[in-house]
């Protein structure tokens, strides 16, 4: 492990033969995958200029908006962990002090390194949490551990998503193919950009969707034409103990995915921005493709999430018990090769 500076921002790199992972000091991003045979890695890296959240400020950033989402946006990169918010926070909730997608997005994690593991760690103060990911490299895959402990004396709903972001170079809405273990899906009610092309609240086999204007969308496939916007939640193959996505590129004939355990994370939602925002700082500049698999099927506030209570015969969050703790195990892939990958399979490294 090496301390460093990425894009601006206090960092920690570590790597072997065959890739670079990145993670940010301030909001814990996994900021790059850096694959060093296909020269690229597919996370999402905003045209903005990113800043360390301690030092936003409303007043002198009044670029990134006054919301909620502010400050989260003047700091996201890549791979960010939405805990214990997968969404906004109430009305009340902001007042407080939370930003959307929890505390873990924008607070000061502490990097340090045992056995040839990245470990970061972080207590949530208002969320009353306590945080733990294990990062660690094995060839062309990298292994990811994370252990969630409920300090209070109180049983508590909890949102817990890993809201991946794929981003250009790598991502191409023209070429660049998807593959997920998915099922049963639904379109959001609320599409996150301003130009949803699918129809809300439809629910929908993967990976056919329909489309707003009758027709109907491939979504192992970006929406093509700009500017266009959406937001699926797709529920993982009940008959896997695994789930998977993997993106495949063939400009970088790169592969790129995760695998993880549908136990632990039953939902993929898949976010969709083609140059639809065009308020500041997205400027209708952004291309992206969020795959965010979790234990939420959408973003909402806390209070939707357990209104909702269950999507397609399933939970829409999971409970952690009074001074308990919950634990999950993934594993990011990338390889080079000709052809997409059709599945992924849980690594057998050991």
């Amino acid at each position: 492990m090496t301390n460093a500076i990425f894009k601006g921002r206090r960092a920690a790199h570590l790597e072997n033969d065959f890739l670079r992972v990145t993670v940010l000091e301030e909001g814990g991003h996994i900021a790059e995958v850096l694959d060093k045979r296909a020269g690229v890695s597919p996370l999402w890296i905003p045209h903005w200029t990113s800043l360390e959240p301690s030092d936003f400020s409303p007043d002198q950033h009044s670029n990134f908006g006054t919301g909620a989402d502010a400050k989260l946006l003047a700091g996201i990169m890549g791979h960010n962990l939405c805990l214990d918010l997968f969404g906004g926070p109430s009305p009340e909730e902001a007042v407080a002090g939370f930003t959307v997608h929890g505390e873990a997005s924008v607070d000061r994690y502490d990097i340090t390194e045992s056995s040839g593991q990245l470990l970061q760690r972080l207590t949530l103060p208002m969320a009353q949490l306590k945080f733990e990911r294990s990062v660690q490299l094995h060839g062309q895959y990298v292994r990811i551990r994370e252990v969630v402990e409920n300090l209070s004396a109180m049983d508590r709903p909890l949102a817990w998503t890993q809201h991946v972001t794929l981003s250009p170079p790598f991502l191409d809405p023209a070429t660049t193919q998807f593959r997920a273990s998915m099922t049963r899906s639904v379109v959001s009610q609320a599409d996150p950009g301003f130009n949803a092309y699918l129809t809300p609240g439809k629910e929908f086999s993967w990976p056919i969707a329909p489309r707003r204007d009758g027709g109907e969308s491939d979504l192992r496939q970006m929406h093509k034409t700009a500017p266009a916007s959406g937001y699926t939640a797709h529920l993982a193959d009940p008959q896997r103990d695994h789930a998977y996505f993997v993106a495949f590129t063939p400009q970088f004939r790169q592969a790129f995915g995760y695998v993880w355990k549908r136990a632990d994370f039953p939902w993929l939602g898949i976010w969709e921005e083609n140059c639809s925002r065009q308020a500041s700082p997205w400027d209708g500049k952004t291309v992206t493709r969020g795959m965010e698999f979790g234990v939420s099927p959408f973003p909402e506030t806390r209070r939707e999430m357990v209104d909702r209570n269950r999507l397609l015969d399933a939970a829409a969050y999971k409970w952690i018990a009074s001074r308990g703790r919950l634990d999950a195990e993934y594993w990011i892939s990338s390889q080079v090769t000709e052809v997409i990958p059709e599945s992924l399979t849980w690594p057998k490294v050991f």
